[in-house]
Order: C-alpha cells, then sequence, then structure tokens
C-alpha cells in the first residue's frame, strides 16, 4: 500500500477507478481491486465509491483512508 499523496496522469483524459487502484498501489490485481471496492473503504472526492467502472478525470481524488491519489 502506498503512503501519502500521489497523482496519477490519466491519459486521454480520464482512467477507470479499477485502474486507477492498480496504478495508484492500492492493488495489485483486477481482482483485488473488485474485492477491495467491495469493502467500502474507497472513496472518490470524499465520497463511498464501489463501481470499479466509474470514470476519473482530473482532478479527482481517491482515497482509502490512509493515502490519497490524484488523477491530473
Amino acid at each position: 500500500m502506498m503512503v501519502g499523496v500521489e497523482e496519477v496522469q490519466a491519459r486521454g483524459g480520464e482512467i477507470r477507478l479499477g485502474q486507477l487502484l492498480q496504478v495508484g498501489g492500492f492493488a495489485d490485481s483486477g481482482g483485488e481491486a473488485k474485492a477491495l471496492l467491495a469493502t467500502g473503504v474507497i472513496t472518490v472526492n470524499g465520497e463511498p465509491e464501489t463501481r470499479r467502472g466509474r470514470r476519473l478525470g482530473p482532478g479527482d481524488v481517491v482515497s482509502d483512508g490512509n493515502a490519497s491519489v490524484r488523477v491530473t
């Protein structure tokens, strides 16, 4: 698991939440990302999110309560 605030650049202006969880270091695989989302600990812009396919764009912040990733 990562520590602190990271930035991830979205190619084409957007990235799906499941992909960001992997790139951002929250999960090692798509299956792990899905399981993590099912726990309800992941938030997007401070709101709980469980949809792996949610599209994120610049400015969106994803957190697990310990670490955060900002989409640029």
